[in-house]
């Protein structure tokens, strides 16, 4: 048995980025796009230490390696989500360089020490309990609603785990935009890059990436909107720039 055996209802799927893939399960909750622009939003010096808050199967952690990141650190509470991305992370060769906690990043405090971070990322859930049904599977629930981590859950731990003038980098959805920004602000995490990402010309935004920095100066700098597909709906350049940094 090697050790990134694929248990009953699990898949392995192509990133097409890098040459990396990721174990997933049909019933849990996949990651997608917003993963995707999250890992190349996020500013990567090389060989810095990240961690990812909620990290599920891993993408994010493994898309910061990729970018140059020394070492990463995923936190996932769902445990068998994080033994996917810890498979995951071995079909990759990169266990010397990514582990998976399975923790609460509520707890986060007591299980890592503070301002170890150069670079936090989340992708947290999105909406609080009350806005929007709950999928009838409790874990796909829990990453798509607030039920076990808030939005303040999510900056402490940032903040708690961030060196001064470390970088968090977050996405999240735009009709939040205001509540974000201030309470990261609020917790000394000073927004200081901001972009919106429409699904194509013309719709509303369903995105907002924002990387805040711990220690800095306001000033916000608002980045050019990011389109994701063409009016005949095949993914825009900036999109597909993504998808050819593949290893030859």
């Amino acid at each position: 048995m090697n050790n990134y055996e694929l248990l009953p209802g699990e898949e392995i799927y192509d990133l097409l980025i890098h040459d990396l893939k990721i174990i997933q399960h049909r019933e849990e909750f996949r990651f997608s796009l917003d993963a995707i622009l999250l890992a190349h939003f996020a500013f990567v010096r090389p060989g810095i230490k990240a961690v990812d808050l909620g990290t599920g199967s891993g993408v994010i952690g493994l898309l910061l390696l990729a970018r140059g990141a020394g070492s990463v650190i995923g936190v996932e509470l769902n445990r068998r989500v994080a033994s996917m991305a810890e498979r995951s992370i071995a079909l990759n060769g990169l266990a010397a360089r990514m582990a998976i906690l399975p923790a609460d990043l509520r707890l986060v405090q007591q299980e890592l020490p503070a301002g170890q971070a150069e670079l936090v990322t989340s992708n947290p859930p999105y909406r609080p309990v009350g806005h929007g049904a709950l999928n009838p599977h409790d874990h796909v629930a829990m990453a798509r609603h607030e039920l076990t981590a808030n939005l303040d859950d999510v900056i402490a731990a940032a903040r708690h785990l961030l060196k001064y003038r470390g970088r968090f980098a977050m996405v999240h959805l735009p009709e939040r935009m205001t509540e974000v920004l201030g309470k990261l602000s609020a917790a000394g995490l000073e927004p200081k890059r901001l972009q919106l990402v429409y699904p194509k010309l013309g719709s509303k935004p369903n995105m907002l990436l924002v990387e805040a920095i711990r220690g800095a100066k306001p000033g916000l700098e608002v980045l050019p909107p990011f389109l994701v597909y063409h009016q005949d709906g095949t993914y825009t350049d900036a999109v597909m720039a993504y998808y050819k940094q593949v290893k030859t």
